[in-house]
């Protein structure tokens, strides 16, 4: 699959930051068109030293969570660990592993935030302007805004608000289970993001794509 190239990424902090900014106004909150078929599930970790970060990304077809295609890269870490600049340190091999991709998703799930970021430009917003599709953040939990715990039933939601703006949904993706933080990353609407997020959750916090992509990230780094 083919990406943008937006930029390189050989930046200072302060160069990082001015790009978020510039970046998090590219972001579109578009209604999608149609029901996705093909959803990719994308995931990183670090090797055990810290020195690489490995990517996978899983593609599955919609409503089935039939296996189509999955895909993984590595790389040497380049930029330091600094809140809210984590996109810089995992994007890249992120976008590696998208890149080897034969089929084209028609939306991206990543565990990561959208725009429930400070500079509203989280990992899945940051990668969605790369990959030009629509995509959703879907985090474990929250890195910036305030919410009232949803209630206890599978499909609850309650706001996230960052100054009263509204910047994701905090979601119960199982009954009696710690919610998800979910937030729109490029193309797509919250309403897509969270019908999205719920209908690809089966039996387990984390929607399929995600939890399968995590599953394959976790194998790779324990045999790296």
């Amino acid at each position: 699959m083919l990406t943008k190239k937006l930029h390189n990424w050989d930046l200072s902090y302060s160069e990082a930051v001015e790009l978020q900014k510039r970046l998090a106004s590219r972001v579109r909150f578009t209604a999608l068109r149609k029901k996705p078929k093909l959803i990719a599930g994308l995931d990183c970790a670090f090797s055990k030293d810290g020195q690489r970060i490995i990517a996978a990304v899983v593609v599955l077809e919609m409503p089935g969570f039939e296996l189509v295609e999955s895909k993984s890269a590595a790389g040497k870490v380049t930029f330091p660990y600094i809140p809210g600049l984590l996109s810089f340190r995992e994007a890249p091999v992120c976008i590696a592993a998208v890149e080897k991709l034969k089929t084209r998703p028609d939306i991206f799930l990543i565990d990561g935030q959208g725009v429930a970021h400070p500079r509203r430009l989280g990992l899945a917003a940051h990668l969605g302007l790369f990959f030009d599709k629509p995509t959703i953040g879907c985090a474990k939990s929250r890195l910036t805004g305030a919410f009232d715990e949803p209630p206890l039933e599978k499909g609850k939601h309650s706001p996230l608000k960052d100054n009263q703006e509204l910047i994701g949904a905090v979601l119960r993706t199982r009954t009696n289970v710690k919610p998800v933080f979910v937030s729109v990353g490029n193309k797509c609407q919250l309403k897509d993001a969270i019908d999205i997020t719920l209908e690809a959750a089966t039996k387990y916090r984390l929607p399929e794509p995600t939890r399968l992509a995590h599953q394959l990230v976790t194998k790779l780094r324990i045999n790296a």
